[in-house]
């Protein structure tokens, strides 16, 4: 299952058509624009679009990505509250469209330290998870580059934030290759791929990782600078890639790039094609 993040312009069903358009086999989108808080619900002809598309079974996954405005750890803050709202209508969002991963940076704790910061995050998503007992869309939460006061740069952070949830058997993670590599996880030495994954398999399990962000890393290592780049034209390297493709324990999970693109895509169906070269034949 290999694919992009896919625009969404005209309609979610419209990325279904784009994606297949340029040879996904998985795929991921945005269920509302990204910088904005809250969006008008999906009419009934919207979702029956998108869950009803003759094509839909083509893509092995459909990932969603939440919006970045959602904070978590921002605790007794307005703008904590609007991300509760915010994160609860993606998720039922993602519940009309039958996505079952939603990709959640964890979030900043603004100069409150990291103690604080994993124990708002846990707290939240309690109460998601409480407010929607049903749902069977999961939150992924994803490794991230730990820049300023963002939290999920160390595996422990994501191992804390689990393990301090009442339910986290409703809960996934998302390893993005160019932040693991920007919080300081060396993908790029011999043998990094295979060290750093091992290390991600002892602190939080192989078992809850259910989404790949290939992206190859603009940013230094341990620069906590996150800032994507195309494949072969950053600091990581394409033998991290060819691991990933050709690693057994790998092979199951949705592999997106969020790479540099233009509108015609042609960057993403490139970059598909080398790392579809790596795989034996």
């Amino acid at each position: 299952m290999l694919g992009s993040h896919v625009p969404s312009v005209g309609g979610v069903s419209k990325a279904i058509d784009r994606a297949i358009a340029i040879g996904c086999t998985a795929m991921q989108i945005f269920v509302k624009n990204n910088m904005q808080w809250f969006a008008k619900p999906f009419s009934g002809e919207e979702v029956s679009a998108f869950t009803e598309h003759p094509l839909r079974d083509r893509l092995g996954a459909i990932v969603a990505h939440a919006g970045y405005l959602i904070n978590l750890a921002a605790e007794g803050s307005e703008n904590h509250e609007k991300s509760l709202r915010s994160l609860s209508d993606e998720m039922l969002r993602c519940e009309q469209l039958g996505i079952r991963s939603l990709v959640l940076h964890p979030g900043s704790h603004l100069g409150k330290g990291q103690d604080h910061g994993i124990a708002c995050v846990a707290r939240s998503l309690d109460l998601l998870h409480a407010g929607h007992p049903g749902l069977k869309v999961r939150i992924a939460l994803e490794i991230t580059a730990g820049q300023g006061s963002c939290l999920g740069a160390d595996f422990g952070d994501i191992a804390r934030i689990m393990d301090a949830c009442a339910t986290p058997e409703r809960l996934e993670v998302c390893f993005d290759t160019a932040h693991a590599f920007a919080a300081g996880h060396d993908l790029s030495a011999p043998g990094g791929a295979e060290k750093v994954f091992a290390e991600f398999d002892r602190m939080i399990g192989l078992r809850r990782l259910s989404v790949l962000h290939i992206n190859e890393s603009k940013a230094a290592l341990g620069s906590h600078v996150d800032r994507h780049d195309n494949l072969g034209a950053g600091k990581i390297g394409l033998e991290t890639f060819r691991w990933i493709m050709n690693e057994p324990t790998l092979s199951a999970i949705p592999k997106i790039l969020e790479t540099p693109k233009g509108k015609d895509l042609a960057e993403d169906v490139e970059a598909m094609r080398l790392l579809r070269s790596f795989l034996p034949r």
